[in-house]
């Protein structure tokens, strides 16, 4: 999503729960935030009843490709069997030259709560490759996409770029979004969701599943090692989330890359030359910020037109938070940052468009993973470590409000436990990742006997899409094995020189009137 540029970027609704409060907050992982959100096009998607299986051939928007989608029909209580049901929705990627028609690859998606189908063109990038030889698999996770989506609707782009979101309630907003779901919320943990994915892999009648997942999919993948370990062959976990920890930890990862960020650019000629006070340019204007917003028009970044910006301290941090996950939208933040600090809001207001839609998370299933598994297990230290950040602060103040209305029960302890196993399994963090930092990779593999860790030196999070990261899953695919797999592609420099200003990453004239418009590139 945020690799795209402006001109193609779309007016969506905006979900209501926490929509106001903070974009990035809300988004927590951004799981599949390196991934293009492509909004499947539902009048193809949409499987017939009639037809066998529930399957038909199908087109998805971004792919010129034939497809298979269908869905099954699965309790939304597997307590009550005969109650309510729901469609559970997937897509199948053909392979093109099938080698074992008994396996394929499951990809899932973040979030949590982002659709598999909708980043059907992102996984078929990322996983081109694995395609030549093995069918991939996408399933919408109940809550969200077509699967019964738990989502909130709210306002749009205008009066999210105008509002101050000291005026919003989360509590009260929560509890709208609640009465609006027609669904038993407390069915949409990740535990429930798991029989479904294996009901998928029933219903299709593959014997073995290779599994990748990005950011919390990686939590769906991990829970899948543990429950069914027998039906999978190979596991790649990208961007990983341990069992052991709450992703509510996340703040201190954001602050980490913010420092890095800071680091990099003192250590780039250029980019230290152009923007020498970077750090203090920051803590400028988010002390601005912390004392009031700042109102002014500036052009839609989406149409050109004047529009009311209410720079909050919320929006400013979680547009650069946001920026932070792709090396595209990375390169732009100083320049941005430095703008900010001399009174010019307008490529901060770009960057925050690009993360407008929060990434196509369904908040209602966003609620029910985090309050359910993160949320209740936080201790008194974890609490404290949190508190020592403003992203962690905004986030426990959040959770502690919606979390209350959503009234999830706690998972059981032992769901924090480390897996243990000897399936093949890569592990692919980014050292730049403002999500699931690569500490977070080592902790998963404390009890994964036949497993690597492979740490991509210059990407964000998503190394699969960044690198040579797919390449490495297509080997451990292909050889049912780590032990060949090398790490040596991943050191290839894949970072964006940092824009010096709105459309250059040159250095700048000294003669100001040869200087570029500030404002061209972020207001494309």
């Amino acid at each position: 999503m945020l690799h795209g540029m402006y001109s193609q970027l779309r007016t969506r609704v905006s979900p209501a729960l926490w929509r106001h409060k903070q974009v990035a907050i809300a988004v927590l992982l951004g799981a599949g935030l390196t991934i293009p959100a492509v909004q499947a096009d539902t009048n193809t998607l949409g499987a017939d009843a009639s037809s066998p299986n529930n399957q038909q051939a199908c087109y998805v928007d971004g792919l010129s490709e034939q497809m298979q989608c269908g869905f099954i029909l699965v309790p939304e209580d597997y307590a009550k069997p005969d109650g309510k049901q729901i469609e559970i929705h997937y897509v199948v990627m053909p392979a093109i030259k099938p080698s074992d028609k008994t396996e394929a690859l499951l990809a899932i998606a973040g979030g949590p709560g982002q659709s598999a189908i909708e980043n059907a063109q992102g996984f078929d990038r990322m996983l081109t490759k694995v395609r030549q030889t093995e069918d991939v698999i996408l399933i919408d996770q109940r809550g969200t996409g077509q699967s019964n989506q738990l989502q909130c609707i709210g306002d749009g782009f205008d009066s999210a770029l105008a509002i101050d979101e000291s005026d919003f309630d989360t509590r009260v907003e929560t509890q709208k979004c609640l009465e609006t779901l027609d669904a038993d919320v407390t069915q949409y943990g990740s535990l429930t969701a798991l029989k479904d994915f294996e009901a998928v892999r029933q219903h299709l009648g593959y014997q073995k599943l290779h599994l990748y997942g990005i950011s919390y999919g990686t939590r769906m993948a991990q829970l899948y090692m543990r429950h069914y370990p027998e039906y999978l062959a190979t596991v790649t976990l990208d961007g990983v989330v341990p069992m052991q920890q709450s992703v509510l930890a996340i703040g201190n990862a954001i602050a980490r890359a913010f420092d890095l960020l800071i680091e990099d650019c003192a250590n780039n000629a250029l980019c230290h030359s152009q923007f020498p006070q970077l750090r203090a340019d920051l803590e400028k204007v988010d002390a601005e910020l912390a004392q009031a917003p700042r109102v002014s028009q500036v052009p839609d970044p989406l149409t050109g037109e004047l529009t009311q910006l209410t720079l909050t301290r919320s929006k400013f941090k979680g547009a650069l938070r946001m920026a932070l996950y792709s090396p595209s939208t990375r390169s732009l933040m100083p320049h941005a940052i430095h703008q900010a600090a001399k009174g010019n809001y307008q490529p901060i207001t770009g960057l925050y468009a690009m993360g407008i839609d929060n990434a196509g998370i369904a908040m209602g299933m966003h609620a029910s993973v985090v309050c359910g598994e993160d949320w209740q297990r936080l201790t008194p230290e974890l609490r404290a470590k949190t508190n020592e950040s403003y992203f962690g602060k905004e986030m426990l103040k959040t959770f502690a409000e919606s979390c209350a209305v959503w009234n999830m029960p706690a998972v059981d302890v032992s769901f924090g436990a480390p897996i243990a196993s000897d399936i093949p399994t890569l592990l692919l963090s980014g050292e730049l990742d403002p999500a699931t930092p690569p500490s977070w990779g080592e902790l998963a593999m404390e009890k994964l006997t036949n497993a690597k860790h492979f740490v991509a030196p210059y990407a964000t999070h998503g190394v699969a899409y960044q690198s040579c990261g797919n390449d490495l899953i297509a080997g451990l695919v292909d050889k049912g094995s780590v032990a060949e797999l090398d790490a040596e592609c991943l050191s290839e420099d894949i970072r964006r020189n940092f824009y010096l200003n709105a459309s250059t990453v040159e250095a700048i004239p000294s003669d100001d009137s040869s200087k570029p418009d500030e404002q061209t590139a972020l207001n494309k």
